[in-house]
């Protein structure tokens, strides 16, 4: 294997990747198969947020519609681009992720009914631009095969952890740019389908949605990773992406101990589940977990006990907390 995409492993990923792969093991596989309308409700989310990050106005009860087979209003190619949304996901779980020819055969689909050449891969110079602004040229269109074969070369034989590897992928994906069109959505979708190789889960979470929520520092992350060289920035933010999917996704039942992404909760229930994990906690333990100062977790704390949620039993050295029902 001659090709090593630039990036760094750090601390922080270390602990995102470790407590990601804890909460997958404890959301039961078997809650998403028996429960046919929440898999398909986050699949119409995925599509609608994929879709919505390129500009499709479509609103997810017009993918609805569209998925029901209903005559649906609207621009001819937003249309269109649902219907090839929607064909590339119904066969995600049935290509390889591994394999080049399936990555452009996904693209036929997604594509299809948009672009001249669907599946094939551009044969012209391509840059992004925001607004006025050049923001990423891509590599010359007679190297996109190279730099392709290279990357599914490495994501054959690498041996880094998938929620890793499927984050170098979409980086390494977008800045190729291999398409003329559709490049966006491909590398959200073949991310989606590396990780699903790793656990099936990830079929039925609307990872894309999450982005979508996200869009500023999704692209933010790209191009940070773009200035300095190498994407460590890029799966910092995506392991944060998909640390939250799996916290909003999490069953109502879920044991007590299951991780959570602290950082997505308002600093009150924050608070709470800090004490429900240890009772004990001291505030700055809270501060440094939540990510909030000391003053903010103080204020927080008032604000539950004066509500009647939390007290305090014993000294704050040897003490704990004590959750009201």
């Amino acid at each position: 294997m001659s090709y090593e995409p630039p990036f760094s492993i750090t601390p922080h990923i270390l602990n995102a990747v470790a407590r990601i792969s804890e909460q997958v093991g404890a959301m039961e596989r078997e809650r998403w198969e028996s429960q046919p309308q929440l898999r398909r409700q986050n699949r119409i989310k995925t599509i609608a947020g994929t879709l919505a990050i390129e500009g499709n106005t479509l609103s997810k009860e017009q993918v609805t519609a569209i998925l029901d087979g209903k005559r649906v209003l609207g621009d001819a190619l937003e249309l269109a681009e649902v219907q090839g949304a929607i064909k590339a996901y119904e066969s995600v779980a049935s290509l390889d992720p591994f394999n080049l020819d399936d990555l452009l055969a996904a693209h036929q689909l997604m594509m299809g009914d948009v672009l001249m050449e669907p599946g094939l891969f551009r044969k012209a110079g391509v840059g992004i631009q925001k607004g006025d602004q050049v923001v990423h040229v891509a590599p010359p269109h007679d190297r996109v095969l190279g730099l392709m074969n290279d990357l599914f070369g490495w994501v054959q034989g690498s041996d880094i952890h998938p929620l890793i590897k499927s984050s170098v992928f979409h980086y390494e994906f977008e800045f190729i740019h291999p398409f003329a069109d559709g490049n966006g959505r491909m590398g959200r979708l073949w991310q989606t389908r590396i990780l699903a190789k790793w656990h099936p889960l990830f079929l039925s979470l609307p990872l894309e949605s999450v982005i979508r929520d996200h869009q500023e520092g999704y692209y933010g992350a790209l191009a940070s990773s773009d200035q300095q060289g190498d994407c460590t920035q890029f799966i910092t933010f995506m392991l944060e992406v998909i640390e939250d999917t799996l916290t909003q996704n999490a069953p109502a039942n879920a044991p007590a101990n299951v991780p959570v992404n602290l950082k997505v909760l308002k600093t009150p229930q924050a608070v709470m589940a800090c004490i429900q994990q240890d009772n004990t906690i001291t505030r700055q333990e809270m501060a440094e977990r939540i990510g909030k100062d000391i003053r903010t977790i103080a204020r927080a704390i008032k604000r539950l006990q004066e509500s009647g949620c939390l007290k305090r039993v014993g000294s704050d050295k040897t003490g704990q907390w004590e959750v009201v029902e």
